[in-house]
């Protein structure tokens, strides 16, 4: 805030989704800064402004997400149709566990597990899609505390039904081009037109003749490969696709390239001394 006649701060801090009845409890402060321990669940944070006329209207931050390499759980999913089994060990046994599930902060539902069990099943899964699976723990179960006990235990991807990919990468150059080799590189298919857990990338490369056609196959996070072998003043096409475990996705359209006659030519420098007679 640029007034001067600022009074404090009333901070909200939402969880996301936010199954509770009431509204998260308001934060009320002088300084212009606060530190929240959060769980990797989504959360938003209203911040507003007061002073003796009133309250400014709340700014509006969403929390990025972020990964954690070091959870304490591992969670297991098994499909049934539209459900899913989700299945964890507790290190100990909390007052209760909080599950999260859908395909992003727009589309997530919460469940709050009471019972001391590593299970419980989930509904409404869409073939195709992409979910986050979440489990927390916390030792106080009013509701409105989890913002403040709730600990993430561990988090999982599932797709209940694996597709092949839409399409395959996009944006396929071919570059360092030389008679017996060329560097082909691409942009990895985009997660909404997976439809699966991306396995590979399979580079498909047929000379004009199409007496020697070659097949490689690269795993999801490899963006580049080097072909080797080429035959010199010959023309190549290179097609590239994706494959997950339900199969392999389309080719790209063919990518022409035609090696030279002779390799690359260095710069030559001719230099001439002229010597007194």
């Amino acid at each position: 805030a640029r007034s001067e006649n600022v009074l404090g701060y009333f901070i909200n801090v939402e969880r996301i989704p936010n199954s509770c009845s009431h509204s998260p409890n308001r934060i009320s402060l002088k300084e212009r800064k606060i530190h929240v321990n959060l769980s990797m669940a989504y959360y938003r944070v209203n911040i507003s402004a007061y002073n003796e006329a009133g309250e400014s209207p709340q700014a509006i931050y969403i929390v990025p997400e972020f990964s954690g390499t070091d959870l304490p759980g591992q969670i297991h999913i098994k499909s049934q149709g539209t459900n899913a089994v989700v299945t964890w060990t507790p290190e100990y046994n909390p007052k209760c566990f909080v599950v999260d599930w859908g395909t992003g902060k727009e589309d997530m539902r919460m469940k709050i597990v009471t019972t001391a069990t590593g299970n419980f099943t989930l509904d409404n899964f869409q073939p195709y899609k992409l979910y986050k699976i979440m489990v927390h723990t916390s030792d106080v179960c009013q509701c409105e505390s989890f913002i403040e006990h709730e600990k993430t235990f561990g988090v999982t991807h599932f797709y209940s039904v694996e597709g092949v990919p839409r399409t395959g990468p996009t944006n396929v150059t071919i570059l360092n081009i030389t008679k017996h080799s060329a560097l082909v590189k691409w942009t990895e298919i985009a997660a909404e037109d997976r439809l699966g857990f991306l396995q590979g990338y399979r580079i498909s490369y047929t000379d004009s003749s199409r007496k020697k056609s070659l097949a490689v196959t690269l795993n999801s996070s490899t963006t580049s490969y080097h072909l080797t072998g080429l035959k010199e003043k010959t023309t190549y096409r290179v097609q590239i696709s994706g494959f997950t475990n339900a199969g392999e996705g389309p080719l790209t359209l063919s990518q022409p390239f035609s090696t030279p006659k002779y390799g690359t030519v260095e710069p030559l420098c001719i230099c001439i001394t002229q010597h007194e007679s």
